[in-house]
């Protein structure tokens, strides 16, 4: 059943793997339309042939979030393909671990120019077909280590900062126009990134359990249960909202 009283079409980056995979394929169970921004395109493709396979709709397109050409070439894509793109999730992102000493301004150039500036591109590119619907859903994921900070990730949890204060300023800019516009921080999910940081040893998942009230690792589940509701109709009076999905370690 669908969550929108019309179809939608629903734009995920980076969401080929990890939480943009579970957000992907939540919101096509929800009955979107999605199209699976990804800087690996196969990848795309492989989880939009499986949505497929599964009855949904969905298409996968290398997409580098940095890029402004390509993605305004690939939302012109999703347009022709599958419809006006009215949901917008921005979830590509990149990690760093880094001694704050060590952190060069290139490195801290990479980090901005992917986490923060390819969310800036992707909510101009987008936000037009919003504008012209006059209905939008803009969820940016963000990151619980913007609430206290997070040693050694100084470069990242700034560019995630700047996420949760663009997500406040759009949604008091566009919230008279019929788009809302939240993000999610979330904590500690078992995702590729995660595994790949935990191996390098610069986080300890046993350790984070024991703090972690609900005491589990979260779950890209956890964190597309969150933002299929944000994306409903039902969501319409939500906005600007930074809603924690980090069981309780915040």
């Amino acid at each position: 059943m669908s969550n929108w009283s019309e179809p939608r079409v629903a734009v995920v980056t980076g969401g080929a793997s990890g939480i943009g995979l579970g957000i992907s394929q939540r919101l096509a169970r929800d009955g979107a339309a999605v199209s699976i921004f990804d800087l690996d395109g196969a990848a795309a493709e492989d989880a939009a042939s499986s949505i497929r396979d599964g009855g949904g709709h969905a298409i996968g397109l290398k997409v580098d979030v940095t890029d402004r050409g390509r993605v305004e070439e690939a939302v012109g894509e999703v347009a022709e393909q599958l419809g006006a793109p009215l949901i917008l999730v921005n979830n590509a992102g990149r990690a760093s671990f880094m001694p704050f000493l060590e952190i060069s301004l290139e490195h801290l150039h990479q980090i901005i120019e992917v986490n923060l500036v390819g969310s800036f591109h992707c909510c101009q590119v987008v936000l037009p077909h919003m504008l012209e619907a006059r209905w939008g859903r803009i969820v940016n994921i963000s990151s619980s280590s913007t609430y206290s900070g997070t040693p050694r990730m100084a470069a990242y949890v700034s560019s995630k900062s700047a996420i949760n204060g663009l997500t406040k300023t759009l949604a008091r800019e566009f919230g008279p126009r019929g788009v809302t516009v939240n993000a999610i921080p979330p904590s500690f999910i078992d995702t590729p990134m995660l595994r790949a940081s935990a191996a390098a040893g610069d986080l300890d998942v046993q350790a984070s359990i024991a703090t972690t009230p609900v005491r589990r690792q979260g779950l890209p589940e956890d964190i597309a249960a969150a933002c299929s509701f944000l994306c409903r109709d039902e969501a319409s009076y939500i906005t600007g909202q930074i809603l924690g999905v980090d069981g309780g370690r915040s």
